[in-house]
């Protein structure tokens, strides 16, 4: 069977969750790693943290895999076919623009980069490429989230009333390399690192709101940046269409990811009590989305990238690249409504 060769950059929470999913997937392999850490070329992980799941081993195996301090002489490895990046938002562009410049088909660890002109720097060149591009927004691509807005746009639960998204994380201070996410420069808080997945989820589910009116919580956990983050977004029909996000709460709060859509027929929900249909007429539904073999949307979205290349597609499932770029408008316009204290249209 042919595979994609893959060269991972960034051995931090989402660089070896990546490892994990390409080692299991029977169409590619782990080629390359590269890290700054030594330690963690040895394969030692002990000192990664993330938000969600949980690892069988803290050591990995790399035994058959070839190890960089550079992520430039990975990139340079004539054997790597997809270069998946994930290091820190501030070196998300240099990375993907050489890996672009390479020839290598490209996986970008979200956020897509750390401002709107490197975004649209990393698009360009993307576009000029014939080499497969995608940026990891994996909530488009985790099970119940999907479903539910492929079931919207059939028109199943009818017309829009309300929505609301929210990803809220305890303080991460002092659970990554450098301590980076708590450095503004960075990694932009929580409204760019974690909330930028419901910015684009509203994008995904519902398309381009005209206006956005955005609250922030500056400086609580990180440097400056905002670390709570109140959204209402303005489709210009009336219905009510609101995000909330941060990683402002304690380190003992878990982590939620969650959502409520309700509509003329029904009331969507993924809460507390799972993923649940709630229909006018009564009735309540219980949806069974999960794939044993592919249960997150990490697993879903690398899946399908690695198909795309081996069977020369277009990664469009998902995503397209305008829908990133929009995305990321809108998250420009919900910084500057929370900077200027007034609503903001969305130039798209």
């Amino acid at each position: 069977m042919k595979k994609a060769r893959v060269g991972i950059i960034g051995l931090g929470f989402m660089g070896t969750t990546h490892f994990g999913i390409h080692q299991a997937n029977p169409k590619a392999q782990v080629i390359a790693v590269a890290d700054v850490d030594k330690v963690k070329l040895t394969g030692d992980i002990s000192a990664v943290v993330g938000n969600i799941g949980t690892r069988d081993s803290d050591q990995l195996d790399f035994s058959d895999i070839k190890t960089y301090e550079s992520a430039y002489d990975l990139i340079n490895n004539p054997d790597v076919d997809m270069v998946d990046i994930c290091v820190p938002t501030f070196l998300h562009k240099k990375f993907a623009l050489a890996a672009i410049a390479a020839g290598k088909h490209v996986f970008l660890e979200k956020p897509f980069a750390r401002n709107l002109d490197e975004v649209e720097e990393i698009a360009a060149a993307a576009r000029a490429s014939d080499k497969k591009f995608n940026v990891g927004m994996c909530v488009r691509a985790w099970p119940e989230y999907y479903d539910a807005r492929t079931r919207f746009k059939a028109g199943e639960f009818g017309a829009l009333k309300s929505a609301n998204f929210r990803r809220l994380s305890p303080n991460i201070d002092g659970n990554s390399w450098e301590n980076w996410f708590m450095n503004n420069e960075r990694a932009g808080g929580a409204i760019l690192d974690l909330h930028m997945h419901d910015i684009d989820l509203v994008r995904f589910f519902f398309g381009k709101p005209h206006a956005v009116s955005a609250f922030g919580l500056h400086g609580f956990r990180s440097d400056n940046g905002i670390d709570h983050v109140f959204a209402r977004y303005d489709f210009g029909d009336g219905t009510l269409v609101s995000a909330e996000g941060g990683w402002a709460g304690a380190k003992t709060v878990p982590f939620e990811m969650s959502f409520q859509i309700i509509s003329e027929k029904a009331t969507v929900r993924l809460m507390s009590e799972g993923y649940k249909i709630y229909w006018e007429n009564g009735k309540i539904e219980s949806p069974e989305v999960s794939d044993a073999a592919l249960p997150t949307g990490w697993h879903q979205e690398l899946a399908y990238f690695v198909n795309c290349i081996l069977d020369n597609s277009e990664p469009v499932k998902y995503q397209q690249l305008d829908d990133l770029v929009d995305s990321f408008k809108m998250y420009a316009a919900e910084m500057e409504s929370i900077e200027s204290g007034k609503t903001v249209t969305i130039n798209y």
